[in-house]
């Protein structure tokens, strides 16, 4: 069991919801920001290219290493120390990655970076859980809407640093943000008291993964979190390859084009955030599927057909906002199922969706003729994916009413 000390009148959620989206701001800050400086970190580091686009999966590997730690020791521990560790060891990372010398100090410390920073952000769901209780996709949605800033404007900032600067600057500005986010946490993130004596105290590590996957529903809902998250991947990996080579646009146009892409993502979150309320995740989980089905059947046609690139662009934007609105519903319902073990349900669906999202490359290498119909086939089968999981769950659901009645 456990209790907010400071109550929602002295800590308002209009404070609150954004210094939970800047701690969960870390990890998309840190991967974002130093992508325009990779040539000239190869060349810094007297490395290919390949070795330092390998930092990016170190750095996934690392945070999904370190959920899958800390998901159940936020469970136990203090939530607010949980998130200083965090981000003070982001903190020490980021200001010894400026001094490293090889590719290999390089890639330790990003693996490191990303293990610790975990820490902190894997107690954000089950703390807006705590506050919005049975409307946590609200809070979860609210979030998301404002973190999505840091991916819209980090490839930019890091341009400018790299322009103004150096690569290393990039780093830098990375440990003043983590300094000026410790500062509001130590200020601002309230403590929780936990029960000491509950029986949950008493719950062994691999026991808490253990409750979190012998619920069928959850099961069906953590699957569903986790291929959606394959058709975000998916998307990040194959859409500068979609718009630069096959529809040839160029640089400032990808940006636009992406920028979009994000406006896109935020609306359905917003969307979200007015509705689920009255609706239920179940529900808005429901609308965000069907939106992104026929999306996706869309996409599927046009690419087949090869049309312009107005139709993909056209077929993209319904079909990422219905991706979120299904991540974030499923990682809801998943979320309220555990009360007391919500930190261990945030680790496995962080981990298996930072798992699969690393299959997004591979599988559409293997898949690759030069088109972006491979891009398509996967986001559809994706989505399909998705609508089976929830048949299902429909299905037991009425099956377990008829019992019942």
């Amino acid at each position: 069991m456990t209790h907010p000390l400071n109550t929602l009148n002295s800590v308002s959620l209009k404070l609150l919801l954004p210094l939970l989206a800047s701690i969960m701001a870390l990890s998309p800050l840190a991967i974002d920001m130093y992508l325009p400086a990779m040539p000239i970190l190869a060349e810094y580091l007297a490395t290919d290219m390949p070795m330092v686009q390998n930092s990016l999966s170190i750095y996934l590997f690392g945070y999904a290493l370190g959920l899958v730690l800390f998901g159940p020791m936020a469970d136990i521990y203090s939530r607010r120390k949980m998130v200083l560790l965090g981000v003070s060891g982001f903190l020490l990372a980021s200001l010894l990655l400026p001094f490293v010398s090889n590719i290999e100090q390089f890639l330790s410390l990003r693996f490191g970076q990303a293990f610790i920073s975990s820490a902190a952000t894997v107690v954000v769901p089950s703390a807006i859980r705590e506050y919005y209780q049975k409307n946590t996709a609200k809070g979860l949605s609210y979030v998301s809407m404002i973190m999505m800033l840091a991916p819209m404007i980090a490839p930019s900032i890091g341009s400018l640093l790299l322009i103004a600067h150096s690569w290393q600057m990039i780093f830098y500005v990375l440990s003043f943000y983590s300094v000026v986010l410790l500062v509001l946490v130590v200020k601002y993130l309230p403590e929780v008291i936990r029960d000491t004596t509950a029986q949950g105290k008493q719950i062994s590590f691999l026991a808490r993964y253990k409750i979190v996957f012998s619920n069928n529903e959850a099961r069906l809902d953590i699957i569903s979190s986790m291929t959606i998250s394959l058709a975000f991947f998916a998307y990040l990996t194959a859409i500068p390859f979609v718009y630069l080579t096959v529809f040839q646009v160029s640089e400032f146009s990808f940006s636009v084009l992406f920028g979009i892409t994000v406006l896109a993502l935020m609306s359905a979150h917003f969307i979200n955030t007015r509705l689920v309320v009255r609706k239920g995740s179940r529900k808005m989980l429901g609308y965000g599927l069907m939106c992104a089905l026929i999306a996706s059947i869309i996409l599927l046609a046009v690419n087949y057909f090869s049309l312009p690139l107005a139709y993909t662009v056209l077929s993209i934007l319904p079909l990422m906002g219905g991706i979120s609105m299904v991540a974030v519903n499923s990682d809801a319902l998943v979320i309220t199922k555990f009360p007391e073990h919500a930190g261990t349900a945030t680790a496995v669906i962080g981990t298996l969706r930072f798992g699969i999202g690393a299959m997004a490359g591979p599988i559409l290498a293997y898949f690759y003729d030069g088109s972006a119909f491979p891009f398509a086939v996967l986001m559809f089968s994706a989505v399909l994916v998705v609508l089976l999981c929830q048949i299902i769950i429909n299905r037991n659901k009425k099956l377990s009413s008829m019992r019942t009645n």
